[in-house]
Parts: C-alpha cells; sequence; structure tokens
C-alpha cells in the first residue's frame, strides 16, 4: 500500500475509532489563559504541576474508556507524563484517540471591531509532524463567530473559514484527522433564528472554502455548536425547538459526506448539554454520526470536587465518569432523569 493510502486507511480508521456508537470527546485543550480563570475559581494556583495533576486527574479516571473515545490536548498537555509515560500514551493503553489542538488563540480581527481571526498557521506543518511523532491522530482548530443585530461580517466568516480550510488540508497532508470548529458563540441576546441564521451561513462558507482547498470531507470532522438562544435572550427556546432547530440547520449546511458532527458545549450548563444532546438524537435520521466534545460541561463537576487536592481524586473522577456516561446515553437518545439521579452525591 503506497503512503497516500496508508495515510488515508489510518485517517478512516481514527474516525471509526472516534465514532464508536455511544461514546464521545473530551475536549481538555484549554489555553493557559482559559485555565488559569477555572482554576482561580477554586484557588487553585496554574503551575504546570496542578496543570498535569488535573489533567492526569482526568485521564486515568476508571472506565472512562466506556463513554470516551478521544481526548483534545494542549501542547503543554502532550508532552507531560503519567508514571514515565506520555499523556498520549496512557490514553492509547485505554483505547482513547489522542488528539491536539493546534491553532493559537483568537485574536482582534484588524479593521473589523468586535470580531476575531484565529491564529497559528504559521509553522503548522512542521508542528503536524511533530505532533503526529507525540502520539496525536487527530488535531482541532477553533474559529470564533460572534453575533448581534449586525456581526458577523461577510470578512471575518471568509477569514476563518480559509484559514480553518488550511488547517484542514496541512492536517490531511500528514494524515491527521481535522476537527474542523467554528463556534458560533452564544454571548449575546440574539434570538433561536437569529442564531440558526448565522449557523447556517457560516457553515455553508466554512464548506466552500474546505472543498475549494481539496479536503476530503470523508476524513474530517465537524465541531459546532448547536442552535441557541443567545445567553441574555429573553426568551429562551426549550430542548425541543433547540433540537429541531440544529438539526434543520445542519441538514441544510453540511454535506452527507461528512462521517461525524461532535457538538460542542459552549458555555451551556452540564445537565443542558446532556438534555439537549439527548433531544438532537432522539430525532435521528441525520446523514451523519452525532456526538459529543465537550470541555466544561464534562469537566465542571470533577474540577470542582477536585479542589487541587489529592485526597479528592476519587471523587472527582467518578463526578466525571458519571457526566460521560450521560453523554454516552444522549448521543444514544437513552439519557433520562433516572441516569443523572444516579450521580447524585458523586460530587460537591
Amino acid at each position: 500500500m503506497s503512503a497516500p493510502s496508508l495515510a488515508a486507511s489510518s485517517m478512516e480508521s481514527t474516525i471509526a475509532a472516534l465514532l464508536v456508537p455511544g461514546k464521545g470527546l473530551l475536549a481538555a485543550d484549554e489555553s493557559f489563559p482559559t485555565i488559569e480563570k477555572r482554576f482561580k475559581e477554586f484557588a487553585i494556583p496554574s503551575t504546570e504541576d496542578n496543570r498535569r495533576a488535573y489533567r492526569e486527574m482526568l485521564f486515568t479516571t476508571p472506565g472512562l474508556n466506556e463513554s470516551i473515545s478521544g481526548v483534545i490536548q494542549f501542547d503543554e498537555t502532550m508532552r507531560q507524563k503519567i508514571d514515565g509515560a506520555s499523556m498520549s500514551q496512557a490514553l492509547a493503553r485505554q483505547s482513547i484517540i489522542p488528539g491536539i489542538k493546534v491553532d493559537a488563540g483568537a485574536v482582534a480581527l484588524p479593521g473589523f471591531a468586535g470580531e476575531k481571526i484565529t491564529q497559528g498557521l504559521d509553522g503548522l506543518r512542521e508542528r503536524l509532524a511533530q505532533y503526529r511523532e507525540l502520539g496525536a491522530r487527530f488535531t482541532k482548530w477553533r474559529a470564533v463567530i460572534t453575533v448581534d443585530e449586525r456581526l458577523p461580517t461577510a470578512a471575518c466568516i471568509d477569514a476563518n473559514a480559509h484559514a480553518l480550510a488550511l488547517f484542514a488540508a496541512w492536517s490531511q497532508e500528514a494524515g491527521l484527522v481535522p476537527i474542523v470548529e467554528p463556534e458560533v458563540l452564544m454571548d449575546g441576546a440574539h434570538t433561536l433564528a437569529r442564531c440558526e441564521e448565522v449557523t447556517g451561513v457560516t457553515l455553508r462558507r466554512v464548506f466552500e472554502a474546505l472543498i475549494l482547498q481539496g479536503i476530503v470531507l470523508e476524513r474530517m470532522l465537524l465541531k459546532t455548536g448547536m442552535v441557541l438562544s443567545g445567553k441574555d435572550c429573553p426568551q429562551q427556546a426549550d430542548v425541543g425547538e433547540v433540537a429541531e432547530a440544529t438539526l434543520r440547520c445542519l441538514r441544510r449546511a453540511v454535506p452527507a459526506a461528512v462521517p461525524g458532527i461532535v457538538f460542542l458545549s459552549g458555555g451551556q450548563s452540564d445537565v443542558a448539554a446532556t438534555e439537549r444532546t439527548n433531544a438532537i438524537c432522539r430525532i435521528g435520521g441525520a446523514p451523519w454520526t452525532i456526538t459529543f466534545s465537550f470541555g466544561r460541561a464534562l469537566q465542571d463537576a470533577a474540577l470542582s470536587a477536585w479542589k487541587g487536592a489529592a485526597a479528592n481524586v476519587a471523587v472527582a473522577q467518578r463526578a466525571l465518569h458519571h457526566r460521560a456516561k450521560c453523554n454516552g446515553l444522549a448521543v444514544q437518545g437513552k439519557y433520562s432523569a433516572t441516569t443523572e439521579n444516579e450521580g447524585q452525591g458523586l460530587g460537591p
């Protein structure tokens, strides 16, 4: 088999492993400023040792592989070790696929107040080769789309779509599965209908750029948000409305060739994210596999229980296992209040 064929086969195998029914992804790729902010809530100093200990607690949770198929890591994490093994090796031993966030974060888009562009394309080809040597099998790049009555502009969407397409092209060249993440933010007072409009426009433009760049759609995943009312909108859509609007929007904008869509939680509470995922998956009939790629919605209960103390690791891991189990059931449309209540007392 030729090198390109081997790379294609490897990417397809990675996608199949990530999209195993009843499993999803744990996003543990917080940047230094983000994890410092989260640690601060519990007076945990954001030192390298504490960051390593936190991620070790997450990654070594007993039974995590029952509901988690892949983990998105941060650059620092991928270079740290657990008992002499790399974080990626520790995950792979549990049949969890290691991945890596490769963007360098969002900064102000010049000339367009209130909008952002994601950095990180410089040197990306070389970094991807290194990440593959370090054990990564998939990558992720996040773009940020702000919504109000005048935003986003076409310029912002186009700039981010172009960057996402280049990221995806270099990832596939390296034999790594790209997770393309254009996130339409929940921040603001926009309605459900406005979110659906912006999400649809954004996704269509992103896929135009991906196709133009020659991306093999069958060897990528889409990470996107659900269609939601802005968090400050006075009229919040109910679970059923969110599910219907989300599936309608995705069917109109996402090619059926894409094998899977992984939802981000994007600031939703952990239970709300699970309930909405469950409602979407209960409707069924989608041409792609739908699952989750949650950060805070999986980690919040565990971080709250851990508080930086080794004595709290076991209770924190039970809290993470419960949230992962709830979401694993939700992607099968089998989540219920009974399942949620089984977690009572697992954390603070």
